[in-house]
């Protein structure tokens, strides 16, 4: 793959500081003094038109004297130069800056627009402006103003807060902590999180990202690029700002619930990475996951010597909602044997104050082999007949003959210190006291089940029963051009209908005989229920009657009901009662499905109890949309509300089935229409039969139709549109779609029946089969980066693959590289154009510009299929048995 767009930021081969002084305390003076005691390896120019010389370098009146290129430049000027000097760089082919130099704010925006303006007319990409700089230790980059260096190491750290750099640089030199980049961001003008995670990820001297974020401009790049990052290595997030109100009214149940701290929760562990709450928190979070642990769960076993820091390490779990392991039975006989006859029988596992090393080795290793415990933390306190590096000799030996997690807290100082050292030679985590110790667990446990989340990439729903999406866009198209946000409540449950939703029947009357007429066609009992697009919450005003038994109690109720709700609503404009039947289900469970707007992060999906008081009795869990079924069940789980939904009180376990049937077609709706703002279903109303959407609130927003259809949402959903039906000249039935995350097992058996020739070809090595790790990577794609298009047709009752097409979008954002098979069977056939026709549509749908490839020398058939579709054809420079194929799109 070419070079990185942003490599002149991180390894720039020439660099120039603008402002660069000889005057001592000058932002300008320690940018250079820095550049000079870092050792840079490239050249360096000090540009100032005050001074012949700065700091004992020549110095140049401008950028356009220098006469050599320069690939970087570093501004530290006044704010109303910078976009002068940008020009001047343009001009010189300078291809990325810093800008260090803060007050834009106080010149307003006009000059920032400058400076951007400036900036893309000539292909420039900014870090900044107001920022501390950028540090790559190891080749000598510390372009900053930080007073001080940095180690080198393979921990990458990107922050929006220069103070912030400036108090973990301090911090990271008392505590061997080395850095491959440190990227200070500022105000973010130009680059962001996303950008610069995408070049971080294919950093091989970058072993594990660090984050301090404030705020997200662009989450659909930002969760594709973490998304990328995490599944190659650890990235761990501070995002301040946890308790800030995400709005101060909202209109729906669901918006007032759902804060933009828990949507970002959300996104994180949907994309695998890892939040902690400290700075502390993440440099001990990413060592401990440099260690490579085996995965697992949250099932903690404590060890101690003393009750008290057991129970200490015991009230934290908890806190952090992790499991204290149940040990098995032949765990607890195997302790029994080795341990004193009053342990503490159970997790704590407390060995007693005069414990030895034999004793801990006993405990710790019974724990670690039992298959109920997924890590374990081992407590010292120095007591009288306590060894404590003899223990932890113990515990050392121990660790390298097992994966799992294994924590160590010698609490103390002076008889402690000798252990603490073996332990970090050891590379054991240790700690001071029980409660971070027991943190670290808990964001390791995190990392491994966001994991397991990052690994799912939903299919389609409507392979099994398609939504009428047309009938509800055209529902809700027809409120917007009556200048109304809210449907009614017969709009609102016909748009879940068409979604295959089970709705409750509702019916409007416009009078007290028409209720009548309604409730004897719907049957008695009946609710009532106001209808107004002014009112959200009926019941507070009066606006909700139940169990109407008879006409007498329906035609009274009618005007009745006006009548309050005009008294405590008098602005509200009514349009009648809505009449629906009372349901009545012995076993039914009243929950609540919605659908809330995030100002980053677009929609977002709850779930948790339902009812009048949803507000008072809980906080529902969340999940960004799309969702599959592991997505829907976990959403389910995150609710807490097993017990609610299990049998209990004579009650019939509920149908989950359908409760995930629901969560799925809700977040078909989401995908589908960008329009839906807010919506709740509330109470959706689960029983053992199924589920059913007693009632429904949806609020609607215009939004702008772009060539993305899906660009309201962080996470691209699987592209249903680009499925499409196509024939062989034999008649052979071909259905052409986007690869799912359940093609694994046939994309495996597509490539085991190519031939030889054909596999070496495509991959350009020998192989028989695909590795796990490559397979998951070409099933369970990001839609928003790439796309593969798989030809599938029915064989002896199951679906065979007979070809892949696919692209991954290069960082410029405007080429892609592809990669094509076809089976052997059906070369020949025409279904390698038929692919690669379709995926250069989706490359175009996808704003894509070029298309280019890499194709073996010798391949002749397919040099010839590329110069039969038009693909321009020339030698690879960097690899003479390559050829570079391209086509603009």
């Amino acid at each position: 793959m070419s070079k990185h767009y942003l490599s002149p930021l991180f390894t720039p081969r020439s660099v120039a500081v603008f402002g660069a002084s000889n005057t001592s305390g000058k932002v300008g003076y320690v940018v250079f003094e820095n550049m000079l005691k870092s050792g840079f390896q490239g050249a360096l120019y000090p540009i100032n038109p005050k001074y012949p010389e700065v700091q004992g370098r020549p110095a140049y009146s401008s950028i356009g004297v220098i006469h050599e290129p320069v690939e970087l430049a570093v501004i530290a000027t006044p704010p109303q130069t910078v976009p002068g000097i940008i020009e001047n760089c343009g001009n010189e082919g300078v291809k990325a800056a810093i800008i260090i130099t803060a007050g834009f704010q106080e010149e307003g925006d006009r000059l920032e627009e400058q400076l951007l303006a400036t900036a893309r007319a000539f292909g420039i990409r900014l870090v900044g402006p107001n920022c501390l700089g950028i540090m790559r230790p190891s080749i000598g980059l510390n372009a900053t103003f930080y007073k001080g260096g940095a180690n080198s190491g393979n921990i990458a750290f990107v922050s929006q807060s220069g103070a912030l750099c400036t108090a973990i640089l301090d911090w990271a030199q008392n505590n061997d902590v080395g850095f491959s980049s440190i990227v200070s961001m500022g105000s973010s003008t130009d680059v962001d999180f996303g950008e610069i995670l995408d070049y971080l990820v294919a950093d091989t001297a970058t072993q594990s990202i660090l984050m301090y974020i404030e705020g997200i401009r662009d989450a659909r790049r930002f969760m594709s690029a973490l998304r990328a990052a995490t599944r190659l290595k650890p990235v761990i997030v501070v995002k301040v700002g946890r308790h800030a109100a995400g709005a101060k009214a909202a209109r729906s149940h669901t918006a007032a619930l759902v804060g933009a701290d828990n949507v970002f929760n959300a996104a994180l562990n949907r994309v695998g990475a890892v939040r902690v709450q400290t700075v502390t928190q993440l440099f001990t979070a990413a060592k401990a996951l440099s260690l490579n642990f085996c995965r697992f769960g949250n099932r903690l076993a404590i060890v101690t010597n003393g009750g008290g820091p057991g129970v200490m390490a015991a009230d934290r779990a908890e806190d952090l909602g992790l499991v204290l392991a149940p040990l098995e039975d032949a765990t607890l006989q195997y302790l029994d044997q080795h341990l004193p006859q009053h342990w503490s029988h159970g997790n704590p596992v407390d060995i007693i104050g005069d414990a030895g090393a034999d004793r801990y080795r006993h405990a710790v290793k019974a724990c670690l082999e039992d298959e109920n415990v997924d890590g374990v933390l081992t407590i010292l306190t120095p007591q009288a007949m306590t060894a404590p590096l003899e223990s932890a000799q113990a515990l050392i030996a121990l660790s390298a003959a097992h994966c799992k997690p294994l924590l160590a807290c010698w609490m103390g100082e002076t008889q402690v210190a000798s252990a603490r050292e073996a332990f970090a030679r050891a590379r054991i985590p240790y700690f001071r006291t029980p409660e971070p110790a027991v943190e670290v667990f808990s964001h390791l446990s995190a990392y491994y089940r966001n994991q397991q989340l990052l690994g799912q990439m939903p299919g389609p729903l409507s392979h099994y029963l398609e939504p009428n999406v047309e009938s509800a866009r055209v529902i809700i198209e027809g409120a917007m051009q009556e200048q109304r946000t809210i449907l009614t409540a017969m709009e609102s449950k016909a748009v879940l209908a068409a979604f295959h939703i089970p709705v409750a029947p509702t019916m409007l009357a416009r009078s007290p005989a028409e209720a009548l007429l309604i409730a004897q066609q719907l049957g008695f009992p009946v609710v009532m229920k106001i209808n107004s697009p002014d009112i959200t919450h009926k019941t507070d005003v009066g606006g909700v009657l139940l169990n109407l038994k008879n006409a007498h109690e329906v035609r009274a109720a009618y005007q009745d009901m006006l009548d309050t709700v005009r008294e405590k609503r008098p602005e509200a404009h009514l349009e009648g009662v809505s009449i629906e039947p009372m349901i009545r289900k012995a076993n039914g469970r009243e929950l609540m499905v919605g659908v809330t707007s995030d100002p980053a992060f677009g929609p977002v999906i709850t779930f948790g109890p339902g009812g009048t008081d949803v507000e008072i009795r809980s906080t529902p869990a969340i999940a960004l949309p799309p969702l599959n079924k592991f997505l829907s069940r976990e959403l389910i789980r995150e609710a807490n509300i097993a017990r609610l939904l299990g049998a209990f009180r004579q009650m019939s376990p509920a149908n989950l089935g359908a409760l995930e049937d629901v969560l799925l077609r809700v977040s078909e709706m989401v995908c589908e229409l960008p329009f839906l703002k807010e919506m709740d279903i509330n109470p959706l109303i689960l029983d053992e039969a199924g589920a059913l959407a007693a009632d429904a609130r949806i609020i609607v927003e215009y939004r702008k139709p772009g060539a993305d259809r899906y660009a309201h949402m962080a996470i691209a959903p699987y592209p249903a549109h680009l499925v499409n039906h196509w024939q062989l000249a034999d008649g052979t039935d071909i259905i052409i779609r986007p690869i799912r995350p359940e093609d694994a097992e046939l994309d495996q058996r597509f490539i085991r029946g190519l031939s030889k020739e054909s596999r070496y070809f495509r991959f350009m090595q020998a192989m028989q089969e695909l590795p796990e790790t490559l397979l998951a990577s070409l099933t369970q794609i990001d839609y928003g980066r790439e796309m593969a298009l798989i030809a599938v047709t029915e064989d002896k009752g199951h679906e065979a693959a007979l070809g892949v097409a696919r692209y991954i979008i290069n960082p410029d954002g405007s080429t892609c590289n592809f990669a094509v098979a076809v089976a052997d069977s059906i070369a020949g056939k025409g279904l390698g154009g038929k692919l690669m026709v379709s995926l250069m549509a989706a490359a175009r749908e996808q704003g894509l510009k070029e298309m280019e490839g890499s194709v073996l020398n010798n391949n002749h058939r397919m040099l010839k299929f590329m110069n039969d579709l038009g693909f321009a054809i020339k030698p690879d420079k960097e690899d003479h048995g390559l050829m570079k194929v391209s086509k603009v799109l």
